[in-house]
């Protein structure tokens, strides 16, 4: 008995050494990753100042932010490593080398994905903002160490603020829950205010993928090369840099003479522009005729198929909803891998709901970037201040934290929410499920409608060269119809 025990505490203990290597390479590669991305679109002047100390804050600073922005990546995985090691230990469920992948690591996994974005949303990021502001106390010696005091102290003040208003809050609507939270903050009080933040990014997802999903095609489009059937190619591509070299002997003229500088401002925007347009047209002559007549169209029909399917999935989870209670989210504790798939269809249905889910969390991005009330935070490549940077971490942090209640919430998934994302207070409330899905699958309906048949009207024109056509008086309406149309989507 002896021998048994001793055998099974020294299993135990390789089990918990091997999950937390395997974490930490994990999120080391990770670190590394998010660190490149970063220092990608930092601002290098504030790197490299004659102050010592502001050098010293914002590296730190960028460390933190880095931190937030791995676990913020790391987040975005936890459901498609779930769903892949489920479906890697059905195909090999004897298989020595994959012993490794188990239960525990995954929930591991998601319980430490749940740690540290907390940690970040509620500490870190915080900090990080008071630290690059803070000058130091009145009278108090200055120096890195004077500012963190007084970094700490707002963050403190902060802290109790945030924790009086959820207390009032959880008192208005859940009585009992705030006056155990009192008695023990970490079990009711921080799961509550992560809740809060966790339906805020939710409704925040709500708002941003359908217009993403939208705006998918656009964006790709912008990415691709473009058919046109009727277009020469080396006709434009010779119109266009004659003009951009006229462009640029203007601007060379104006630097010697006295031109106002409005119009200076005027020409170099053109050029610009000239510029662009040219090294498209450089691009498109480039480009094979697979990639100019067939990478197009191929690309769209690909976003086309999946934003259909995301529609379909929640649809039928509405279905479900209304007869099964089962379809409801819930959380478990034991994620039982390599028992049974995931999907209906085994390997192929759950490789199509990791691709889904990471195209839901793309499109939710772009939405994100492209909406009015946050265009301003689109980063710019080394030309992105610190304040930038913290805003755009916690900003993907609260949008990837909250990607695998809203995957499982829309039926895109049925692996259940793991830990403390399983405990979230709305998740068992059926009408905002219900309604919900109902809202997602509207908007989604409508943008993607509204979308496709300008969009494809739009190319059409363009691929046949229509849009330069003289159209004559009784085209007239047709012609300001479709200028109409893609004034809007342009």
């Amino acid at each position: 008995m002896e021998r048994d025990e001793v055998t099974l505490r020294e299993q135990l203990f390789h089990n918990r050494v091997r999950e937390t290597i395997i974490c930490v390479l994990l999120f080391t590669c990770l670190y590394i990753l998010s660190y490149l991305i970063l220092t990608h679109f930092k601002k290098t002047a504030e790197f490299i100042t004659d102050d010592a100390e502001d050098a010293t804050v914002n590296k730190i600073a960028l460390w933190l932010c880095t931190f937030t922005l791995s676990v913020a990546v790391c987040a975005v995985l936890l459901l498609p490593i779930s769903i892949l090691s489920n479906e890697v230990l059905l195909a090999f469920p004897h298989s020595y080398y994959m012993q490794w992948l188990n239960g525990s690591l995954i929930r591991g996994l998601w319980n430490l994905v749940f740690l540290f974005s907390n940690l970040s949303l509620v500490f870190l990021m915080p900090f990080a903002y008071f630290f690059i502001e803070s000058e130091g106390f009145a009278g108090s010696r200055k120096g890195v160490m004077a500012r963190v005091y007084e970094a700490v102290v707002l963050l403190l003040l902060l802290a109790l603020l945030v924790m009086g208003i959820v207390w009032v809050a959880s008192a208005l609507l859940h009585d009992n829950i705030a006056r155990k939270s009192l008695y023990d903050l970490w079990e009711y009080y921080l799961p509550y205010l992560y809740s809060c933040i966790s339906l805020c990014g939710v409704l925040l997802l709500l708002l941003c993928t359908p217009f993403g999903l939208s705006r998918m095609f656009s964006v790709t489009g912008s990415l691709l090369v473009k058919p046109r059937l009727l277009e020469d190619v080396e006709d434009t591509l010779n119109c266009t840099t004659f003009e951009e070299a006229t462009l640029l002997r203007k601007i060379n003229y104006g630097r010697t003479s006295c031109w106002v500088k409005l119009d200076i401002d005027t020409v170099k925007r053109d050029y610009q522009t000239v510029q662009s347009k040219r090294i498209a047209l450089e691009m498109r002559r480039k480009a094979s005729a697979w990639q100019r007549n067939l990478g197009y169209p191929l690309a769209m029909l690909a976003l086309l198929a999946m934003t259909v399917m995301c529609v379909l999935m929640v649809c039928f989870n509405v279905l479900e909803l209304l007869l099964d209670e089962k379809a409801m989210p819930r959380g478990m504790d034991d994620p039982h891998l390599g028992m049974a798939s995931f999907s209906m269809f085994g390997s192929l249905g759950a490789a199509v709901q990791v691709v889904l889910i990471l195209y839901l969390m793309v499109s939710s991005v772009v939405g994100f970037y492209s909406s009015p009330l946050f265009t301003s935070l689109l980063p710019r490549a080394q030309d992105t201040n610190l304040t930038q940077i913290i805003a755009n971490c916690v900003s993907l942090l609260i949008l990837s934290s909250a990607l695998p209640v809203f995957s499982r919430t829309l039926g895109i998934t049925r692996f259940d929410l793991l830990g403390d994302f399983g405990r979230h207070n709305w998740l068992g409330n059926f009408y905002i499920v219900f309604l919900y899905n109902m809202m997602f699958a509207g908007l989604t309906s409508a943008s993607l409608i509204k979308t496709v048949t300008w969009a494809v009207q739009r190319e059409l024109i363009r691929a046949f060269g229509l849009h330069r056509l003289p159209l004559s008086r009784s085209t007239v309406p047709f012609r300001l119809l479709l200028a109409s149309g893609l004034s809007k989507i342009q």
